[in-house]
């Protein structure tokens, strides 16, 4: 790790500048300041500590993700902390979760207790009345064996409900500890909060975006193929970095402020991405190689620079396609919001940074068991070989077809009532201590989008499953704010994650027998190793932080109602690896040509003597820099293209790590 303070003031080589374009720091290098972060991208270069692997999570099993889910519901009721100590209230939380089991599965047998009378019309007293309003569940029940009975795997028992509350009392126990009122959701690690963003935040940046939003019908920037639904106020994908196009200033010169951005506009040399240092790439280090290519060689994201030495985090580099002159108090929001997303991070980023840390399960399962087992039964059990004289070939394949759907694999319950101590914790990471003491900004991606419905397009379809950004952007964590939600169905964002394929080759099963690996997984044999997490509500007011080694997914939602208009905003800030220093508007002035016009314009009191027209024959005559938005917004649709093929093939590539149950 550099022992020597750098000086940040300056532009140094980084990936993409006097790098190649996957260049990793090395300890030769004076901005290495430890190894980078796991990320779902990180397919290139396996560390000399296996540090890729931390991007892979421990198989889990479904009822683990059901405690996870119930936690996580019980933990969106207000003052969670204080209510789960009471024993009426904890109790009641407990009959709500098995009432819903139950429901569902009283639903399930009326089902099969209605087709089991359809079927048998003819029997003088059917199983289930047929004089109730509803079926006889119970009697039905009783009148078949237990293996006909159905059965939701994801189901919360009483065992692992009284393990979450459990759990939850000692976490309330520890609440005033944490920072904003944060909650750990999941294992990857998901972090929410209701209140580290301040209602005075909130109402501020409502009121700072409009100005962004009042612009004229045909200024809006509707975000291509969305159908004019997703109105982006600030997107990273315009105006992007782009290689043998943009201009950017060279190792040694002085970085930009936000005072002089559009002054140094065209300072800076166009440079094209060097060559790969590999042309192929394994998943993770160890996966299949793929083709699919995680870096560019045409785009990167700029991030603004952000200083975290003080209580406030301070940007000290334009935000792309925002200027810090005409939107000044949204600049301060943003800073705010960040400032409130830096404890989040810290505890989504504390167990990546924690290279012994391990997660711990709640339930694990080391070996298959049937209950009923009818191959353990005496073979006077079950089908018999006919009555003959002659050989009955097909009586085994009849007892072993009985066997198959006569057994029920046995669900795990947790381990062992919750022990505190069995709750393993990563060591604390603080990004002001790593990285701020050391003079070194956080680099932050920024944008800032409206999902909006009208009566006539009530309906927002959701997203598709991805990770941000691509190799070059080197993105970490994501902190969303959800700041406004208005006339909307309930919205969530879903969350899947990686699992280890070794890990099921360590359970203890019958040859040749894997029907337990769905039921107990949800997974398959040779089928993807992702596997489903669960969804948190994007509530307004809710800040949440994930890293990028989950994918995510936003939920489908709609009008709540369809006569009005609706709509939902977010604040989304994307951090950069601060390991990993990459190309930013610190060392890229600004690229807009109405940036410079303004700026031009200003500073030429004789020019604004021209007409309009006249003043625009004279800009228009300048052809090669700074960019016209009419280029920008075709090199968005070339960056957007690149990027949902390469969404598309990632997705192809993780899902094609499979499980391969060996043969014991």
């Amino acid at each position: 790790m550099a022992n020597t303070l750098i000086d940040y003031s300056v532009v140094h080589p980084v990936p993409g500048l006097g790098r190649n374009v996957d260049y990793l720091p090395t300890t030769e290098d004076p901005l290495y300041v430890g190894i980078p972060f796991p990320n779902a991208l990180s397919l290139a270069k396996p560390m000399n500590n296996g540090d890729v692997n931390r991007a892979v999570l421990p198989l889990t099993t479904i009822r683990e993700f059901s405690m996870l889910s119930f936690m996580n519901a019980i933990t969106d009721k207000e003052d969670w902390h204080v209510k789960v100590l009471d024993d009426e209230i904890a109790r009641k939380w407990r009959s709500e979760v098995f009432e819903a089991a139950i429901a569902d599965l009283r639903k399930e047998l009326a089902e099969e207790a209605s087709d089991e009378k359809a079927s048998d019309e003819d029997k003088e007293e059917d199983t289930v009345s047929s004089t109730s309003e509803e079926p006889n569940v119970e009697d039905f029940a009783k009148a078949f064996p237990i293996y006909t009975v159905p059965r939701n795997e994801s189901a919360t028992t009483v065992d692992m409900a009284a393990y979450c509350i459990n759990e939850l009392r000692h976490k309330a126990k520890l609440f005033h500890n944490s920072p904003h009122g944060a909650v750990i959701v999941f294992n990857g690690d998901v972090v929410k909060s209701d209140s580290a963003v301040t209602a005075e935040v909130k109402f501020a940046l409502q009121d700072a975006v409009r100005l962004l939003e009042s612009l004229p019908d045909k200024q809006k920037d509707w975000h291509p193929g969305s159908d004019e639904k997703v109105l982006d106020l600030v997107h990273p994908s315009l105006f992007p970095f782009v290689y043998g196009r943009s201009k950017v200033l060279q190792p040694g010169a002085q970085v930009t402020t936000l005072h002089d951005f559009t002054k140094r506009c065209g300072e800076g040399e166009q440079v094209v991405a060097n060559e790969l240092t590999q042309g192929k790439y394994r998943l993770l280090g160890w996966g299949p190689e793929s083709s699919v290519q995680p870096f560019s060689n045409n785009f990167q994201w700029l991030p603004c620079d952000v200083d975290i030495s003080g209580p406030k985090a301070r940007i000290t580099s334009y935000v792309n396609n925002l200027h810090p002159e005409k939107y000044s108090k949204l600049y301060g929001v943003v800073e705010d919001v960040i400032t409130a997303a830096i404890p989040l991070w810290e505890l989504t980023l504390a167990p990546m940074s924690d290279t012994t840390f391990e997660h711990s399960l709640r339930i694990t399962y080391a070996e298959c068991v049937y209950d009923p087992d009818p191959a353990s039964l005496p073979e006077t059990e079950g089908p018999q070989p006919l009555e003959s004289d002659e050989y009955d070939d097909e009586h085994w394949e009849r007892r072993e077809e009985w066997i198959f759907d006569t057994r029920r694999v046995v669900l795990p319950e947790p381990n062992a009532p919750f022990d505190p101590s069995h709750l393993k914790q990563p060591a604390p990471f603080n990004l002001r201590e790593r990285f701020a003491q050391l003079g070194r900004p956080l680099q932050v991606i920024v944008k800032l989008a409206n999902i909006e419905l009208t009566p006539e397009k009530p309906t927002y379809d959701g997203g598709s499953w991805h990770v941000e950004g691509k190799f070059n952007e080197h993105i970490v964590a994501t902190a969303i704010y959800y700041y406004s939600s208005s006339n909307i169905t309930s919205s969530s964002l879903a969350f899947r994650q990686l699992s280890d394929v070794v890990a099921a080759n360590n359970i203890h099963y019958e040859q040749g027998q894997h029907d337990w690996f769905h039921l107990v997984f949800g997974c398959e044999d040779e089928k993807s190793s992702l596997q489903d997490v669960g969804s948190v509500n994007t509530k307004e007011g809710r800040l949440i932080t994930f890293p990028n080694i989950l994918q995510h997914k936003v939920q489908p939602f709609s009008l709540e109602d369809e006569t009005k208009p609706g709509h939902r905003k977010i604040l989304a800030l994307f951090l950069v690896d601060p390991h990993v220093r990459v190309i930013s508007t610190a060392c890229v002035p600004a690229q807009q040509r109405e940036w410079w016009r303004e700026e031009l314009e200003v500073g030429m009191g004789g020019l604004l003597s021209l007409p309009l027209e006249l003043r625009d024959e004279v800009f228009a005559g300048v052809e090669e820099f700074p960019i016209k938005l009419e280029e920008a917004k075709v090199l968005r649709e070339e960056l957007m293209a690149e990027r949902k093929q390469f969404v598309l093939e990632n997705d192809n590539v993780l899902g094609s790590l499979k499980f391969s149950l060996c043969e014991h």
